[in-house]
């Protein structure tokens, strides 16, 4: 592949817009598509390329898939006008939702159909993190697909873990790390509306725990949000039964039992029940303080 590339990132939310940008930065041709046409204008606007999906698709190194599922990546790759049929041989879709490995094995073996090449590649790091090229990637797929799709994930990320040669790997490494995420957050909110109902205010939780064995990333990030009253949804509540589900259907399918994970996974549904779904993941702490009869910032 030349030093510059043509990429498409397909999804521009919280996460994929970051990326495009990070594209960009790095002097790639780069085409930002969306559902929401104010996204695509947005960044056309910050010098994004302009041109319709199916004009430059064959023209395209790599594509970039950050959309919320697997339905949803299924729908781009080889739904109605699917972009697997327009792409050029050799050219490599990296697909970054958090998806089922199997799923990510049978998209792998369906675009190879195509002479495409497929990198299982899901993104940790947050909003601020792929806006500054500094993602986590969990990626397993040929050497081909890694070497083809190495100029975005240069652009785009701080740490690349090469997992494996074929696509699930990746994924499976992403539904450990949404396990963990997924309890942190729960777990967080949990502790700080306990603290609450004994004096400590969520202010002055985030100043010591922070500083205590007791943090922990998702901490870190997070309960800021609950003490500004701010549930801006940088990672929305919705998210969270979609991947501890994957994680939970993974487990019963090894036999393996994941309570905590599923008593997390409640409180998410709690949350989405109450309304909160399209609320930032913090929200969840919502839950605990209705519970508990709790005023939160920013709450009446």
């Amino acid at each position: 592949m030349t030093q510059t590339a043509r990429i498409a990132v397909i999804g521009l939310g919280s996460m994929g817009y970051g990326m495009a940008q990070s594209c960009l930065k790095a002097g790639h041709t780069t085409y930002g598509y969306d559902i929401m046409p104010a996204q695509m204008e947005k960044f056309q606007s910050e010098g994004g390329a302009i041109g319709a999906l199916d004009d430059i698709a064959g023209s395209l190194d790599c594509a970039v898939i950050v959309v919320l599922n697997a339905a949803q990546t299924e729908a781009v790759l080889f739904g109605e006008g699917g972009l697997a049929s327009k792409m050029s041989a050799n050219s490599v879709v990296v697909a970054c939702a958090t998806v089922p490995p199997e799923f990510a094995r049978d998209m792998e073996a369906r675009c190879a159909q195509h002479g495409i090449l497929y990198l299982d590649a899901p993104i940790s790091g947050g909003s601020l993190k792929a806006a500054n090229g500094a993602l986590s990637v969990m990626a397993s797929g040929t050497s081909a697909a890694f070497e083809r799709a190495r100029p975005m994930l240069d652009a785009t990320s701080q740490s690349v873990f090469e997992l494996g040669d074929a696509a699930g790997a990746g994924s499976a490494m992403k539904a450990v790390n949404q396990l963990l995420a997924g309890v942190h957050i729960a777990a967080m909110a949990e502790a700080l509306t306990f603290g609450m109902t004994q004096g400590v205010t969520p202010e002055k939780f985030v100043e010591v725990i922070s500083q205590c064995a007791g943090t922990s990333w998702m901490l870190e990030n997070r309960a800021p949000h609950i003490v500004d009253g701010d549930y801006t949804p940088r990672s929305q509540v919705n998210i969270w039964p979609k991947d501890l589900g994957i994680v939970l259907d993974i487990a019963k399918s090894a036999k393996f039992s994941a309570p905590i994970t599923a008593a997390a996974m409640q409180q998410y549904l709690a949350a989405a029940g109450m309304g909160f779904g399209t609320e930032d993941d913090a929200a969840v702490a919502k839950v605990y303080a209705r519970n508990a009869g709790l005023t939160l910032p920013g709450d009446a």
